[in-house]
């Protein structure tokens, strides 16, 4: 193993740089990422956001909105998803610093095996948190300011829309079925409940949780994207 063949699952808390989890995997659709998250959230409770790139898993160019699997679970959970813009790290500055130290101290040389490459970042994760200072922060450790989320994790809650029609449940190809007609939503949100509502004649809103995805012709079959919901949306600390 080396270095460039281990992806570091890194996340960080914004307010005091608490590196909150450093997790070691060999591909970014490692399917533990949710599992990890899972670890994370029932430990330290759910952030209002997340701020991310627009890789994956936390993004998917194939997906409706360049949404994910795992950023729709995160939509589920009440997080909001703030997205920097394409080739702008500057815009997640301050986590980009720390992944620039992690790979310095942590990866040269890797470890042999990921459970010793783990063990590597384990350390890392102690000593920045418990012993290093950031002169950011008037000198203090992470560790000394970081409090975890007032938001318990207690899995997903139920979606309902009593302002709609009714209910669509997308299917594992992606699709919903109205008067029995098929339409393409996507694969990302298979296993979903949406919210549809009729606005015009045979032109139907349709919405997931209460976020707008577009509107469904039925004669046409298709689904007609609008402004993305999803887009950037950064708040003023980068």
């Amino acid at each position: 193993m080396t270095a460039d063949t281990v992806t570091p699952l890194t996340v960080t808390d914004k307010a005091s740089r608490y590196l909150l989890a450093c997790e070691a995997f060999e591909s970014t659709r490692e399917p533990g990422v949710f599992d990890a998250f899972r670890r994370l959230f029932a430990q330290c409770g759910l952030p209002i956001a997340i701020r991310s790139d627009n890789g994956l898993p936390f993004a998917s160019p194939n997906g409706l909105y360049n949404l994910s699997k795992l950023s729709v679970w995160w939509l589920r959970l009440g997080i909001t998803l703030e997205r920097i813009r394409p080739g702008r790290p500057q815009q997640n500055g301050r986590h980009e610093r720390m992944h620039l130290t992690l790979k310095q101290e942590a990866t040269k040389p890797p470890g042999q095996n990921i459970l010793q490459q783990q063990a590597r970042f384990d350390a890392f994760v102690s000593e920045f948190n418990q012993e290093r200072p950031h002169e950011a922060l008037d000198m203090q450790v992470p560790a000394s300011l970081y409090v975890a989320s007032a938001r318990p994790y207690q899995g997903l809650p139920e979606i309902n829309y009593p302002f709609h029609d009714r209910d669509a449940l997308v299917t594992n190809c992606g699709r919903i079925c109205i008067y029995r007609k098929k339409i393409n939503i996507s694969t990302v949100l298979a296993g979903q409940k949406l919210g549809i509502k009729e606005v015009d004649d045979g032109i139907w809103l349709v919405s997931f949780m209460h976020y707008d995805l577009g509107y469904i012709d039925l004669e046409q079959r298709t689904l007609q994207t609008i402004d993305n919901p999803f887009g950037t949306r950064l708040s003023p600390i980068s």
